[in-house]
């Protein structure tokens, strides 16, 4: 690949003995050696005369800290086997003295010094470098022995990707003395480069620029419309800069073109966030640190061939300003796509300050908001706000089946949300007037000031089209008061409370009463969903510092920050109990001492569930196959939507999809014609290292990637030294990744990567593993995925998030503001099925309280219980848990069209006798598919109750059914009346219709 295209060079390097003066180039070994028993470089030594010890001085300018504790091999190239006889000089970064025995006399040896061994899990390993060893023989070598010549020919990377050429060989202290002493009056220096060579050391110059020399200015050559870049280089050489900042002047042609300063801009400084807001970031460097800043240029398609030249112009607080003369060659050629298919250029930077699909559009299939007095009618539901600006009532229209909708609504709340705020006792609020201030398709909105004698509340509400309501609440303090308490009541109606998942319980029935205090340094909860099948509502506690955390493993390493609010230096928290005909959700923060104009934030968010209805028919027809495999293979299973995971030909490197994409093309195309989709894994929490664009974001500093221990793998120890989390590691083809920070311009870039594989590579949709961006992102991508036709399915994957690396929080409630975009859940890893309860089910995994569908996975999931929620697992992933006889059960039974009635829905027309063992059943016209599973502990013998004038078949011509299932039942057949046997954990599928 181009990004890591390696040229052979000849630099003059100076040292002492035989090493003086040698030509020396820097190779790719073209992975040569195994580098995790040697390392990643090596030195090739030539030994060219005879004598009984050679002598190395190696120039080899590393990077890597402290080089004298570290171990040093020498391998004799024609027996490859290490010297015995091996003693270490002088060692330092610059250059190494090295004696060694030359085993087979005149000829070639290898001297690796950076070896390491690997510790930890295959997926997550750490390098520990090797310490150096004292000589086994301190008297080696005799003072009278005769010394071979050595000559250093090279120094070889293992690979492309491990080389530090150009840009990691180190200049020599006197080296970087010499240039500063040539500069007496500058404060710091700069260094323009290529955008080629992204700048990837922090501590120390690159011996390229000591070739190069200090010139004020830079030269390059852009096609018309290119997406062009460049780097400055900031070196303080006397004190820490502070405010770093360019400015640019128009760049004009002999002939009066002009290029104007406003195409140009510094990707390190300015930009546009993942938010759509104007980014301005204060960029200061320590002294002696080197600081790159990318300088962007999005040149207008109909720029005028010729030479322009202009100014740069770098300037910091209290130093005197640098001017650097800019020349830019625009040629005759013009780029339609700003370049961006050749990204090694850096071309796809522009990206990160992307607004596309911020427009809050209404996605299907979501209806447009309606506004009526204060009621705000949206798909499937309402919302009536109060005077005070909270809601009223919030009501759904969906029915128990979660297929369509109801005439009339069901009230989620028995009276409206308030807030007490008690001095003694609750404070009398004076309403103000309800002002609509947006009322647009997507998105409404509205204010409203509360007021008492003391103290001020500024409500701000807004819902959305997919049902999310944000409150900005501000409690400000009109004079000094102390407050003995702040509560949210959040009154839910029993019929709309009888499952709760959050705050420390695992989904299911909801308990009596929870008692939950904050405990963000552990655990990633700040709110709850409480609801039934058809109805429900998710709430989160915010404050106005509130920063998404990681997840996925690395939530303790960037948790929540405690909301000063609502938490309130641990005085908050939440209980929820029954309280007269409400359950109620009270949301506490204890005392709060305001002085006059104090201003404390308690917002909250709002999830009104479902979110649309379940689109049963999807289930049954769109069967995943998750695995990269030859087309014909996976057509021959009945399987018809692929999932192409990461390390795979065609998508090798994690959320990085663009390298490959040529042989992803090729492999859609194919899967097109022969009627399959494809989706690709990509996700935003961690990114491969082979990205491109790695060192530019690097110099954005935490912006796009957290920070972190550091450790990990062995390339990222050396080329990025510091200050990282090291992610997941894919040993076949070494890919490693770096954790992302959370929200950032990254987004921006994800969603315009994800633009472009739809349109350029015609993905189908993308398959989610845990999600590390936020709702407004999800809503961008399904834009981008379903624009001009594409189906743009999204199927997401978690793991249990409920245990200590993930603070303990519910996958479905962690994700849940994603859920409206969603077309499958897979949950996941550590969903223990066997053990799981129905209640645990259906509202962790199965997605039907949300208006989803879900698979299962750990184990091979269980067969008899996914069936009650519509549920298989997934091929070819789980050995001995085949769901091609379940599909092929489904297709015999004719699945499409029918009307799938829950265990849940009180008037479901078949019921089982044993509350062990629940029933949902599939109706048809004369014919009703009967799913039944136990969570018995021995075997219960079920005799079914049945409505026939619900299911519309005549008793009396009945009959009742079980096909023989591979690994699932055998045939059988039962009379109306009589018992069903169910061993435990186990269950039928029968077929009851009209003979």
């Amino acid at each position: 690949m181009k990004k890591y295209f390696i040229p052979f060079i000849l630099v003059f390097l100076t040292g002492a003995g035989a090493a003086s003066a040698q030509e020396l180039k820097y190779t790719n070994g073209k992975d040569a050696w195994n580098p995790d028993s040697l390392g990643n470089h090596r030195v090739v030594l030539n030994v060219t005369s005879d004598g009984t010890v050679a002598k190395a001085i190696i120039p080899w300018r590393r990077r890597d800290l402290q080089p004298e504790l570290k171990e040093i091999w020498v391998v004799d190239a024609k027996t490859n086997q290490k010297v015995k006889q091996i003693k270490i000089g002088e060692i330092n970064r610059e250059q190494g003295t090295i004696y060694f025995e030359p085993s087979s006399g005149i000829g070639t040896y290898y001297l690796y010094y950076q070896p390491y061994k690997v510790d930890g899990r295959s997926n997550y390993p750490n390098a520990i470098y090797l310490s150096r060893k004292a000589s086994n023989n301190p008297s080696w070598p005799a003072a009278t022995a005769k010394i071979a010549t050595v000559k250093v020919q090279e120094i070889e990377s293992v690979n492309a990707m491990n080389s530090n050429y150009p840009m990691e060989i180190i200049a020599t202290a006197k080296e970087t003395q010499d240039l500063i002493k040539a500069h007496p009056k500058s404060s710091y220096l700069v260094f323009p480069e290529d955008r080629l060579n992204p700048i990837k050391m922090m501590d120390d110059l690159p011996q390229r620029w000591i070739l190069k020399g200090l010139k004020p200015q830079f030269s390059g050559t852009a096609a018309k419309g290119e997406n062009y870049a460049f780097q400055l280089g900031i070196y303080p050489v006397k004190q820490d800069l502070k405010n770093v900042q360019i400015k640019f002047t128009d760049l004009k042609s002999k002939s009066g073109a002009k290029l104007p300063a406003s195409i140009f801009s510094c990707l390190n400084t300015d930009g546009i966030n993942w938010n759509t807001q104007p980014l301005h970031k204060t960029v200061d460097v320590a002294k002696a640190q080197v600081q790159a800043l990318w300088v962007l240029a999005n040149l207008p398609k109909n720029t005028i061939p010729g030479s322009y030249s202009g100014t740069v112009t770098v300037t910091a607080n209290g130093v005197p300003a640098t001017p650097i003369q800019l020349n830019l060659t625009v040629s005759a050629k013009t780029l339609s796509d700003g370049g961006i298919n050749e990204p090694w250029k850096q071309t796809r930077l522009t990206w990160l300050n992307s607004s596309l699909a911020q427009k809050n559009e209404v996605i299907a299939p979501y209806l447009p908001l309606e506004v009526k007095d204060q009621t705000i009618a949206l798909l499937g539901r309402k919302v009536m706000l109060n005077k005070d600006g909270f809601p009223a009532q919030i009501q759904t229209f969906f029915t128990p089946e979660m297929t369509e909708f109801s005439s009339t609504g069901k009230d989620i709340l028995t009276e409206p949300i308030h807030f007490h705020v008690k001095k003694g006792k609750d404070l009398i609020w004076k309403n103000g007037p309800l002002t609509f201030t947006e009322q647009n398709p997507g998105t409404v909105k509205w204010s409203t000031t509360n007021t008492t004698d003391n103290l001020k509340m500024e409500v701000e509400g807004a819902i959305e089209f997919d049902g999310f309501l944000a409150y900005t609440v501000k409690l400000i303090a009109l004079q000094d008061l102390n407050l003995d308490d702040v509560r949210l009541h959040i009154p839910f109606s029993e019929q709309a409370a009888k499952y709760m998942m959050g705050l420390g319980l695992k989904g299911g029935n909801r308990p009596d009463t929870v008692k939950w205090k904050w405990d963000v340094a552990h655990k990633n909860q700040d709110g709850a969903w409480i609801g039934d099948v058809n109805a429900g509502l998710q709430y989160t506690l915010k404050d106005n510092h509130y920063v998404r955390p990681l997840n996925t493993n690395f939530y303790l390493q960037k948790p929540l920050l405690l909301p000063s609010s609502w938490g309130n230096e641990g005085k908050g928290g939440i209980d929820v109990f029954k309280k007269g005909k409400s359950i109620l959700s009270d949301n506490y923060s204890g005392a709060q001492n305001m002085k006059k104009g104090d201003t404390l934030y308690y917002n909250f968010n709002l999830l009104i569930t479902p979110f649309h209805p379940i689109n049963t028919d999807f289930q049954w027809s769109n069967r995943f196959y998750h695995k990269y495999d030859n087309l014909d293979t996976i057509k021959a299973t009945g399987a018809n939507l692929i999932n192409i995971h990461h390390a795979t030909p065609i998508n090798p490197y994690i959320n990085y999809p663009f390298i490959a994409h040529k042989e992803m093309k090729s492999y859609i195309n194919e899967a097109h014609l022969k009627g399959l989709k494809v989706k690709i894994y990509n996700t935003v929490r961690e990114l491969s290292n082979s990205a491109y664009e790695t060192f530019p974001l690097r110099s954005l500093g935490h912006e796009i990637y957290s920070p972190g221990k550091g450790g990990g793998y062995s390339w990222l120890q050396e080329h990025l030294e510091k200050d990282y989390i090291a992610a997941w590691y894919v040993p076949e083809i070494k890919d490693a990744a770096i954790v992302n920070s959370g929200m950032s311009r990254w987004h921006n870039y994800y969603v315009e990567g994800m633009n472009w594989l739809v349109q350029n590579v015609g993905i189908d949709g993308i398959y989610l593993d845990d999600v590390a961006f936020d709702r407004t992102t999800m809503k961008r991508i399904k834009r981008v995925l379903t624009k001009d036709g594409h189906p743009g399915i999204i199927d997401l994957h978690s793991a249990n998030q409920y245990n200590k690396s993930d603070g303990f929080n519910n996958s479905a409630n962690l994700y849940m503001e994603h859920f409206p975009y969603l077309n499958r859940l897979w949950f996941g890893e550590y969903f223990f099925y066997d053990k799981s309860s129905p209640d645990f089910f259906l509202t962790e995994v199965s997605g039907i309280p949300f208006g989803l569908m879900g698979e299962m996975l750990q184990d091979g999931g269980n067969a008899w219980r996914g069936m009650l929620y519509g549920m298989t697992n997934r091929m070819p992933w789980s050995d001995g848990a085949d769901p091609r006889p379940i599909w092929k059960a489904w297709d015999n039974f004719g699945m499409q069209g029918s009307k799938m009635i829950g265990y849940w829905v009180e008037n479901n027309p078949v019921k089982s006798n044993n509350a062990n063992v629940p029933v949902t059943i599939y109706k048809k016209d004369k014919s009703v598919l009967v799913a039944m599973a136990s969570w018995a502990t021995t075997t219960a013998n079920v005799k079914l109750n049945l409505d026939w004038k619900a299911l519309g078949i005549d008793p009396a011509k009945a009959t009742i059914s079980a096909a023989a299932i591979k690994n699932f039942q055998p045939a059988a057949s039962f009379n109306i009346d009589q018992e069903i046997p169910v061993e435990p954990g186990k269950g039928w599928m029968l077929v009851i219709k009209e003979k």
